[in-house]
């Protein structure tokens, strides 16, 4: 099993950054930051016009691995130890949680709980639930 260091500074950096980008995005256009939303609405129907900013905002997740790279000259190391076919599924069923959850970890988590939204509270507290009993059964029986 491999331990993940523990990181404060940089854990609450990014923390921060998340936060200020989503109050930045509702000041600018009076949206939610849910990534899942967002990235949604990039497909047909259109609905407000607003596909260039949900592009640049897609593209900006993209991008932002590159300039680490580019600024750091390396990445964070990464080990994903499941195969091809229990990633499909992961994010088959990630997309369907988010789906029926009507939101995902940024826009419940981030944006949804900053505004007191009950509904919020109920999908993020079930997600974490989820994600901690995933982590120990998969720790512990595996």
């Amino acid at each position: 099993m491999t331990v993940t260091p523990f990181t404060p500074i940089a854990s609450l950096l990014g923390g921060a950054l998340i936060g200020l980008s989503a109050v930045l995005l509702m000041w600018a256009t009076g949206r939610i930051a849910g990534v899942s939303g967002i990235a949604a609405r990039l497909f047909p129907p259109y609905e407000d016009g607003e596909l260039a900013g949900r592009l640049a905002f897609v593209v900006g997740l993209v991008a932002a691995p590159v300039l680490v790279r580019l600024a750091t000259g390396g990445l964070p190391e990464q080990t994903i130890a499941a195969g091809v076919p229990v990633l499909i599924v992961a994010g088959l069923l990630t997309g369907f949680g988010s789906v029926w959850g009507s939101g995902c970890t940024s826009g419940h988590g981030v944006c949804g709980l900053s505004r007191l939204s009950v509904r919020s509270l109920v999908a993020t507290v079930t997600f974490m639930a989820a994600g901690m009993a995933t982590v120990f059964v998969m720790r512990h029986w595996s």
